[in-house]
C-alpha cells in the first residue's frame, strides 16, 4: 500500500520537464545559499585595469613552449591597447598566456553565511593575481560571475520569503471570509478590493521615495518584501473563498462541526488539505512573479539599490545603447531570470499535476 506521498512522487517522476525543472532550482537555490563559495570574488571587488573585459572561455587543451599539446582547465590571457579614436581600452585574446584554472582553489577570504571564515572557492585561477572573468567585468572593473551568483541569493529568497507570507495571509484570511461568511466576509473582501485597486507603479514610486537613503540594504531588503507579500495576498484569499464558500456545507463539515470540532480544525485539518494541489500551483506560480517584481523595480530604480546586489540591480548596468552593443555579457542576469521562472512554471505544472487528488 503505497502512501500519498508516495503516490504524488510517483506521479511526479512521470513529468521529465518538471523533474528536470526540480533540479535546477535546487542548483539555482544551492548557488544562491553558497554564494560566498562559488563565487570567484567578493561583489565589491574591482580592478580598474580590466573595464569592461569580455568573458574569459574556459578551455581544456593548450600548446605549451615546446609545441605539444597538453591537457589542463585554463583561461587564455589578453593583450590591451588605446584606441587612439576613442581612447578607449581595447582587449584583445592571447593565446600565448596561459592561466591555469582549478576547483576548490585559494582565493579572497570571506565569512561563508557572515559567520565561518574560509578563502576557499569553487573554481578559480591557481594563482589568484591572474585575472579570472568568465562572464567578463563591467565598466569598474568588478566580475560579473561573482556579482550575479551573489545575486542569485536576494533575488531568489525574496520570492520564497514573499511567498510564505502571502501564502500565510491568503489561506488564513481567505478561509475565514469563505468559512465564517456575514459582516466578516463583507470586511475581508473590501480591504482585497481596496489593496487590489491600488495602482502599482505610483505606489512604489512613492514607497522608493519615502524609504530614507541612509538605511542600510538589509533593512531595504526587508521592507520591499514585506511590500510585496503584502500586495501579492489578495488573489489567493479569493480563490480560497471560493473554494470554502462551496465547502462548508458539505456533509463532512456538518458531521465534524457536529462532533465538537473546532472552527479552526475545520478549517486547518478538513478543508484546507482539500486543495492542495492548487495552493502548491499558486506558490509556485506566485514565486517567479515576486522575482519579476524585484528584478523589474530594481531595474527601473524604485526597488532595490547598490550597495544592494540582485539580479535588478545588475541589470541596472545595461540600461544604455552602449552596454547593449559592446559589453551583452551584462545581460547575465535577465538570462537568468528567464531561466528561473521557466523552471519554477514548469516545477509548479508538475506537482499540481501530481498533487490533484481527482487524478
Amino acid at each position: 500500500m503505497a502512501t500519498q506521498r508516495q503516490l504524488i512522487w510517483t506521479k511526479f517522476t512521470e513529468h521529465k520537464l518538471a523533474l528536470a525543472s526540480l533540479v535546477v532550482i535546487g542548483l539555482i537555490y544551492l548557488v544562491g545559499i553558497f554564494c560566498e563559495f562559488v563565487a570567484p570574488r567578493s561583489p565589491e571587488h574591482y580592478d580598474s585595469a580590466y573595464t569592461m573585459l569580455a568573458p574569459q572561455p574556459l578551455k581544456l587543451w593548450y600548446t605549451d613552449d615546446a609545441g605539444q599539446t597538453q591537457f589542463g582547465l585554463h583561461v587564455t590571457g589578453f593583450s590591451s591597447q588605446r584606441d587612439p579614436n576613442t581612447l578607449r581600452r581595447v582587449f584583445a585574446p592571447d593565446e600565448s598566456v596561459i592561466i591555469p584554472v582549478s576547483f576548490f582553489v585559494q582565493g579572497q577570504d570571506y565569512k561563508l553565511f557572515n559567520l565561518i571564515p574560509a578563502n576557499i572557492h569553487l573554481i578559480g585561477p591557481v594563482d589568484p593575481s591572474q585575472p579570472f572573468y568568465l562572464l567578463g567585468a563591467d565598466r569598474l572593473g568588478r566580475d560579473v560571475l561573482s556579482r550575479v551568483v551573489y545575486g542569485t541569493r536576494i533575488s531568489t529568497s525574496i520570492g520564497l520569503i514573499g511567498v510564505a507570507i502571502s501564502l500565510v495571509l491568503g489561506v488564513i484570511l481567505g478561509g475565514i471570509s469563505g468559512y465564517f461568511g456575514g459582516w466578516v466576509d463583507n470586511f475581508i473582501q473590501r480591504v482585497i478590493e481596496f489593496i487590489m485597486s491600488v495602482p502599482t507603479i505610483p505606489l512604489w514610486m512613492g514607497l522608493a521615495a519615502a524609504i530614507p537613503v541612509t538605511w542600510s540594504p538589509i533593512m531595504v531588503y526587508l521592507i520591499i518584501t514585506m511590500i510585496i507579500s503584502l500586495i501579492g495576498w489578495t488573489s489567493l484569499a479569493r480563490e480560497v473563498r471560493g473554494r470554502f464558500m462551496s465547502w462548508r456545507n458539505e456533509p463532512f463539515v456538518i458531521a465534524a462541526r457536529l462532533d465538537g470540532t473546532s472552527q479552526m480544525t475545520i478549517i486547518g485539518r478538513h478543508l484546507v488539505p482539500g486543495f492542495v494541489s492548487h495552493i502548491i500551483a499558486s506558490v509556485t506560480l506566485a514565486i517567479p512573479a515576486m522575482i519579476i517584481a524585484e528584478t523589474s523595480l530594481s531595474f527601473l530604480g524604485i526597488g532595490l539599490r547598490p550597495p544592494a546586489v540582485s539580479w535588478g540591480v545588475l541589470l541596472q548596468e545595461a540600461q544604455n545603447i552602449r552596454s547593449l552593443a559592446e559589453a551583452p555579457w551584462l545581460l547575465t542576469p535577465g538570462v537568468l531570470v528567464i531561466i528561473t521562472v521557466l523552471a519554477l512554471n514548469f516545477l509548479g505544472d508538475g506537482l499540481r499535476d501530481a498533487a490533484d487528488p481527482y487524478t
